[in-house]
């Protein structure tokens, strides 16, 4: 049996704004930590409050970053992917009014991207996975293969380095600025509910899931467009990628989305649980319930947060699952059972063990 869960209080937290990324942090602030953080004149602004450190769970840091070439990356997998949707009626230049010689070299990388990974899940395939961190890593270096130094030659496949550097300064002309500023935008808009609100969020999420928040700092790397869904996170080496362009990852639900893709670092522990009342009693593995429950849970906490600290106004949040619909086709019945067995062990009334083996038992 678990204590019910305490009322959640807002923390302070330090932001710094480096070249190319945002650190969000909590904790305290130091001297060191600034020189650590900002090369000489970086910073264009810098927030420095320093609330005691906190035990058990270490406040949470991530570290947004708006890099040139894993925004063109997700842009071309996002129009390679229309490209092959016949329902769709798109504008293979998004809007822009390319020259001849530019028209020639996107659809170039845009037909490499449609016919090499357009059909795959930028989640999960290791190809893709690889490809993704490695553009992540090179920011904003002029080039991808090391003509400029070494910290600019990526790990890459030659034909996929040179498809990306020929179509970089078509997108560097007509897009880069526009996705460059919705994405500090988009980090701005989430920066405050994060400091207020993020120590506290770690903390229950920590707890509830039974695990470490994941240590040192999470990446997210904020994108004009990323995958299908909006967001997605790999792991090993733990790293967020958000849509900063979304629709449904705007306001509030920035907060949620931002700790919801986190939580992947967490959900082992409820994966392993699962598996293993599975295996006890002999039944199929359900797809995505352990992701069904990380949405649900990160919901219910944000919500609890939000709506207790008065920030929701007159009406209540609506946790992004409910209000996307997540549960009205293939998990309706993961709600059902969630909501039965897994929300008495949020709220402090049931073991952690005995509900994960009560809705895989119902299923």
């Amino acid at each position: 049996m678990n204590s019910p869960r305490p009322r959640l209080q807002p923390a302070l937290f330090a932001m710094l704004l480096l070249y190319s990324s945002i650190l969000v942090r909590g904790g305290a602030a130091t001297a060191q930590a600034h020189e650590a953080f900002l090369p000489a004149a970086a910073a264009a602004r810098s927030w420095a409050d320093k609330p005691a450190m906190q035990e058990p769970v270490s406040p949470p840091v991530f570290e947004f970053h708006s890099g040139f070439w894993t925004n063109l990356h997700h842009f071309l997998y996002k129009l390679a992917r229309d490209r092959k949707d016949s329902s769709k009626a798109t504008d293979p230049f998004a809007g822009a009014k390319l020259a001849v010689v530019e028209q020639r070299e996107w659809n170039v990388a845009v037909d490499y991207y449609a016919v090499n990974y357009a059909d795959l899940d930028p989640a999960i395939n290791v190809d893709l996975i690889n490809l993704k961190n490695e553009l992540g890593d090179a920011e904003n270096c002029a080039e991808i293969s090391g003509r400029s130094g070494p910290r600019c030659a990526m790990a890459l496949p030659k034909e996929v380095a040179q498809i990306l550097e020929s179509a970089a300064p078509v997108y560097r002309a007509h897009w880069w600025s526009e996705h460059d500023r919705a994405n500090r935008q988009w980090t701005e808009q989430v920066a405050p509910l994060v400091r207020q609100w993020g120590k506290d969020l770690a903390e229950e999420l920590a707890r509830v899931y039974q695990a470490k928040w994941p240590a040192g700092k999470v990446r997210v790397d904020v994108t004009a467009y990323a995958d299908w869904a909006g967001a997605y996170t790999t792991l090993d080496p733990l790293r967020v990628t958000i849509a900063s362009l979304d629709p449904r990852n705007q306001g509030q639900a920035a907060l949620e989305l931002l700790f919801h893709e986190a939580s992947h670092g967490l959900a082992e522990p409820i994966q392993t649980a699962i598996v293993r009342e599975c295996r006890i009693r002999g039944k199929p593995i359900p797809r995505d319930l352990w992701h069904a429950v990380v949405f649900y849970t990160t919901g219910e906490v944000v919500k609890d947060v939000l709506n207790e600290g008065g920030e929701t106004g007159s009406g209540a949040y609506t946790p992004y699952a409910m209000r996307e619909g997540l549960y009205t086709h293939r998990w309706s019945n993961y709600l059902r059972v969630i909501q039965k067995y897994w929300q008495p062990y949020l709220d402090g009334s049931a073991d952690f063990g005995d509900a994960i083996a009560r809705m895989v038992s119902s299923l």
